[in-house]
């Protein structure tokens, strides 16, 4: 009899040990993630307890199932707080280092957005980039570093745009601290928040039309912006 040679898979962890390791790794982030997890729990209970006693009229049956109800409403709250706790955690953790804003393009585009966790344009040396979604509002810049410095790349990648595709409409976001700056978490929203101008087919045009710009980002792909050092020439 022939000995098999599969490799046994590591088991995947169940929903409540997930749960469990969202929860421990939130709140090492934030202390106070217990306290606002254990409160929406308990606003759901009270809500639910509360109407059961309203609509009751001495139906103990009814009391229990509302109760049962406030339950269910209780955790959904506070997976939803903790759901949000944990992206805010995520965010921090990452904010302010070089490549952040490509974690946000890889993992957190709304549908109908085309982006890269690489970026068009980068700055050896103090590791200030450049970043491009495309998307049904047109094509948006998206600068990781101080006005100051990322200003030049910017006008520059706006040229190439123009030149490529001049009659679509180009914006521009910032990411960090200066003043009229957006925060990492802010990128998604933000971009859908922009109006519509292209159609679904245009917007797949105007996205290969970029990608095929030569002299782009001097990184080999798959390489992490994040541990990238300056080309010594």
């Amino acid at each position: 009899m022939a000995r098999s040679t599969a490799v046994a898979q590591p088991k995947k962890p169940g929903r409540v040990r997930q749960f469990i390791q969202v929860f421990q790794m939130t709140r090492k982030a934030d202390p106070k993630t217990t306290l606002w997890v254990a409160l929406g729990f308990l606003g759901g209970v009270l809500i639910g307890v509360g109407i059961g006693v309203l609509i009751a009229n001495g139906n103990a049956l009814t009391i229990v199932l509302y109760t049962v109800l406030g339950v269910v409403l209780g955790l959904l709250a506070a997976l939803i707080i903790l759901g949000q706790l944990a992206e805010r955690a995520a965010y921090s953790q990452i904010e302010g280092q070089a490549g952040a804003v490509g974690a946000v393009l890889r993992t957190s585009l709304r549908r109908g957005w085309r982006g890269s966790e690489l970026p068009v344009a980068v700055n050896g040396r103090t590791r200030d980039a450049v970043y491009r979604a495309v998307g049904r509002a047109g094509v948006v810049l998206i600068a990781e570093g101080p006005r100051g410095r990322t200003q030049r790349m910017l006008d520059d990648e706006r040229r190439k745009v123009v030149r490529v595709a001049p009659n679509v409409p180009v914006s521009v976001l910032r990411v960090g601290d200066d003043e009229g700056s957006i925060r990492l978490r802010q990128i998604s929203r933000r971009l859908t928040r922009l109006k519509p101008q292209l159609t679904r087919s245009e917007v797949l045009a105007v996205a290969n039309r970029l990608e095929s710009l030569s002299g782009g980002l001097p990184v080999p792909k798959g390489v992490d912006p994040t541990r990238m050092r300056p080309v010594r020439r």
